[in-house]
């Protein structure tokens, strides 16, 4: 058996080692000659797995550590037999954690305490679901927004043009598809209310950046259109910048590689059902007030350096990003 693995997943080597060849290359590099004779990959975003990757190899799993698969083709994969599983949910308290970040930030900076806030949430998923629960607990009123959802639970949720014309911040956490490709185009941007904050740690092609430059909104970006080289006028302009890295904690990152090897697990009848990293953290769930929150925020999630740091050196946005210290997710 033969595993091809990007090279920055963590806590994954020597784990598959007594039953397989494993090759550790990095995400972006990953190519069809490696994946010809490959049974499974384990990738990150940075590997597109399509056609053009996959055509004539023997490839029959891919498993990638993250909870997004729009660079996974998995229609193509379908129609030639090749299974597809994800890590959805893995990050999500790591998201959560640095949505709280960013709204402590932008509290501070524009003066401002979440009674007096409108926060709009779209995307009501295993992210949105909970930046809304902890959003409302911190005294913020909160709308959200989920067509897919609404249309499926008929749960009340808010269409998106009334959620962007009564929100204050506007948080994204959504997948990228068809239909959200561009969502936050000139269009709505132009129903928000003047002053109201952009917040995007989803995917960066959700947001044109160009038109949220010509708005004038300020915003916050986790995600950007043409990672990892984003634009520049975007970037200095950002309240708070990060690359990439708003669900990289301790926990995400294990729940994520113990989630794809669970996959090979089942695929391949490996002994490995349940495994978790040695010694990682398991995340500790637990309410936490707004006044703790502003008070410990900054020691786990501290988005005033990181912004620094990623602006200061733009094209360090990868080597940032692979070398990113994991934060420990605290509730």
């Amino acid at each position: 058996m033969k595993i091809i693995a990007d090279s920055a997943i963590p806590f994954l080597r020597g784990l598959f080692e007594p039953w397989a060849e494993v090759r550790y290359i990095p995400g972006a590099e990953i190519g069809p000659r490696d994946v010809r004779d490959a049974d499974a990959l384990v990738v990150r975003t940075r590997t597109r797995c399509d056609e053009g990757l996959l055509a004539g190899s023997s490839v029959r799993l891919i498993a990638t550590a993250t909870i997004g698969f729009d660079h996974i083709d998995t229609a193509w994969c379908a129609a030639h037999g090749i299974e597809t599983a994800t890590a959805a949910g893995c990050n999500a308290r790591g998201v959560l954690q640095w949505v709280a970040a960013v709204l402590v930030h932008l509290s501070r900076t524009q003066g401002w305490s979440p009674a007096e806030r409108t926060l709009g949430i779209v995307g009501v998923g295993h992210v949105g679901s909970l930046v809304a629960r902890y959003a409302a607990d911190w005294g913020f009123r909160t709308i959200c927004c989920d067509p897919p959802r609404e249309a499926r639970e008929r749960l009340g949720f808010r269409t998106l043009a009334e959620t962007a014309r009564e929100a204050d911040i506007l948080t994204l956490h959504v997948p990228l598809d068809a239909t959200t490709r561009r969502m936050a185009d000139a269009a709505l941007l132009g129903t928000l209310k003047p002053g109201a904050t952009i917040v995007n740690s989803s995917r960066g092609e959700v947001v044109d950046g160009a038109a949220l430059l010509r708005s004038g909104h300020p915003y916050a970006l986790d995600v950007w259109e043409h990672e990892p080289t984003p634009d520049p006028t975007l970037l200095q302009g950002a309240l708070a910048a990060t690359p990439h890295i708003a669900g990289y904690s301790e926990q995400g990152k294990a729940t994520a590689t113990a989630l794809a090897v669970a996959a090979l697990a089942r695929r391949f009848g490996l002994p490995l059902e349940g495994w978790y990293p040695p010694g990682a953290a398991r995340t500790a769930a637990r309410p936490i007030a707004w006044q703790e929150l502003c008070a410990t925020i900054g020691g786990a999630c501290d988005i005033e350096t990181e912004t620094r740091r990623l602006k200061t050196a733009p094209e360090e946005f990868e080597r940032i990003r692979d070398r990113y210290a994991y934060r420990r997710e605290y509730f």
